[in-house]
């Protein structure tokens, strides 16, 4: 049971989607930012790595809800699929990821630590190979983002499904229809 009564029945709105429905107002700027951040055009990220940069922050936060819907979202939208999104999740330094994008998470991680982490030679071996500032800016804020939207579902203590499949129904329904139909 969440610290709070959200409203409705915690199993039919799981994880953050019951903090949003108790507090609507809010809901919506934070949906628009995860639209933006995660499925909005973007020159040379695809919405399946920057759904893996945020699984990867929750997984490292330890935020189950987080880390199983956006690694659900990552794998329904690459097409390695999840072996490779749990191949990330596990070790980002002998998983199948390119250079650049190994490197873009390992300033997520940092940023996932303390922003002041995120260092000159972290930035600079991100450009070495091959990364925008565009696409390290992005990296930095879906990192920071995803520390704000993980502590905002275990903070509120709110439920989390088991079954998998119930994260990639979830994955069908938002790669469909967005942040904002959530």
């Amino acid at each position: 049971m969440a610290h709070i009564d959200l409203g409705p029945d915690e199993k039919a709105y799981p994880g953050i989607q019951g903090p949003l429905r108790f507090r609507p107002e809010t809901a919506r700027p934070l949906g628009e930012l995860a639209e933006v951040l995660l499925r909005a055009p973007h020159p040379t990220l695809t919405p399946g790595e920057r759904e893996l940069i945020a699984a990867y922050v929750s997984g490292l936060n330890d935020c189950d809800f987080c880390c199983s819907s956006h690694a659900a979202f990552a794998a329904a939208q690459l097409p390695t699929g999840m072996e490779f999104v749990d191949q990330v999740r596990a070790d980002v330094a002998t998983a199948p990821v390119d250079a650049k994008l190994r490197a873009l998470l390992h300033i997520a991680a940092a940023v996932r630590r303390s922003g002041r982490e995120v260092t000159t030679e972290l930035v600079e071996a991100a450009r070495a190979e091959g990364a925008t500032d565009l696409e390290i800016h992005d990296t930095v804020l879906i990192a920071a983002a995803f520390c704000m939207f993980n502590r905002y579902v275990d903070g509120l203590g709110t439920w989390t499904p088991q079954d998998p499949e119930a994260y990639a129904r979830a994955a069908d329904h938002l790669v469909a229809n967005g942040y904002l139909a959530i």
